[in-house]
Formats: structure tokens, C-alpha cells, sequence
């Protein structure tokens, strides 16, 4: 079972449209039994950090997830989802992520002929064998919207990058957290691939 952690913060439709159609079972809850005895989560996410961070809060979720990375349970976040699981944003300043990983949020910052947000398909370099790249080519395209990005504290646990006026880090991995600034559930056969490769965590053979 696939928990998605819902927190009133967009995209958790397509995540688990996309999940069904992989033929997972999933179940969207803010309970946090329900969340703490789930096979898997998932943290998605579209909006504001600060809104976000707030959200999580009021619903109590916080020492939730923490619990949740905390034992070993596979967790995935997905674009807001991944600003969270980090210490800070510069969209909303003062306000604390997670602080799960090490690493700040910064605002691309503008430069000729670049739209922001960053909107679009881009392609992926991989680097540090990401579990969740298995079977994915070298320069797959996936498609982001955002206008922060991260900048992981430690080079180690960034497993793919994508060049948008900067680099950015697009996907990282430590131990059993993942997560991907860009959406794998609207990124066509390769996003699913991602995500049924975190499905596939500790199924395989």
C-alpha cells in the first residue's frame, strides 16, 4: 500500500491516477495511522513553501513524516514535495522546512531568454545511480513547473541534474528518502517508470 500524504497542496489526482494505472494499491490520508503503516509514501505538492509548511503543521504532519523517514519507510517527494523535505526556502523566509536533508531553496534567478517558473519538458543528467533511474536513458526529458530550486548540502545524495540558467538539482536519494523537483506522474512512459521503480523498492528478487 502507497500512502499519499494529503495536506490540501495540489497534484495528489495525477499521482495517484498514475499509480492506479501502474496497478498499485494507494490511499490518500492525512491520518497518521493510516500514513505510519503504509508500505510507501508520498509527499506531493504544488504551491507555496510557506503555505505548505503551514498546512503541514495544522494538520500535524510534521512529526509524522519524520517518524515515517525515520523508520526506514520509503518516502518519496514530489516537486513542492522535495522543496519541503529541505531546511529552508527563499520564497518564504523564516518559515523551516522539514529539515530532513541538507540543503537550501533558491530562486532561479533570471537571465536572457529564460522564462520563470521554469515551465516545460528538460532533460535529466544522471549521476550516482539513483534507484529510481533504473532502466531511465541518459537525457530522458520530464516535465517541470517551479521557480525554486534546490542546492543539496551533500554532492552524494543528488542522482540527477538539469541545466536551466543554472544547474539544478533535480532528483536526490539518501537512504530511503527520494525525491524528484520535477513531476515523474506527467512525464509520459519515463515518469511512470520512475514511479514504479519506487513502487518496485524492496520488491525486487
Amino acid at each position: 500500500m502507497i500512502a499519499i500524504i494529503d495536506y490540501d497542496a495540489g497534484n495528489i489526482k495525477s499521482v495517484e491516477k498514475a499509480l492506479h494505472y501502474l496497478g498499485e494499491e494507494t490511499v490518500v490520508s492525512r491520518d497518521p495511522q493510516v500514513l505510519l503503516s503504509a508500505d510507501k509514501v508520498i509527499l506531493p505538492g504544488v504551491g507555496s513553501f510557506g503555505d505548505a509548511m503551514n498546512n503541514l503543521n495544522k494538520f500535524g504532519l510534521v512529526p509524522v513524516i519524520k517518524e515515517i523517514t525515520e523508520k526506514r519507510t520509503p518516502f518519496l517527494g514530489i516537486c513542492l514535495g522535495l522543496q519541503l523535505l529541505f531546511e529552508s526556502s527563499d520564497e518564504t523566509p523564516g518559515v523551516e522546512g522539514l529539515g530532513i536533508l541538507k540543503g537550501k531553496i533558491v530562486k532561479i534567478p533570471p537571465a536572457p531568454g529564460l522564462k520563470i517558473p521554469h515551465m516545460g519538458w528538460n532533460s535529466l543528467h544522471l549521476q550516482n545511480d539513483g534507484r529510481l533511474f533504473k532502466g531511465i536513458p541518459e537525457e530522458t526529458y520530464v516535465y517541470f513547473v517551479h521557480s525554486y530550486y534546490l542546492q543539496a548540502e551533500e554532492p552524494g545524495i543528488v542522482k540527477a541534474t538539469a541545466q536551466y540558467g543554472v544547474t539544478i538539482h533535480a532528483s536526490v536519494e539518501k537512504d530511503n528518502i527520494f525525491a524528484c523537483q520535477f513531476h515523474p506522474e506527467k512525464s509520459s512512459r519515463y515518469g511512470l517508470k520512475i514511479l514504479e521503480n519506487f513502487a518496485k523498492l524492496g520488491k525486487e528478487a
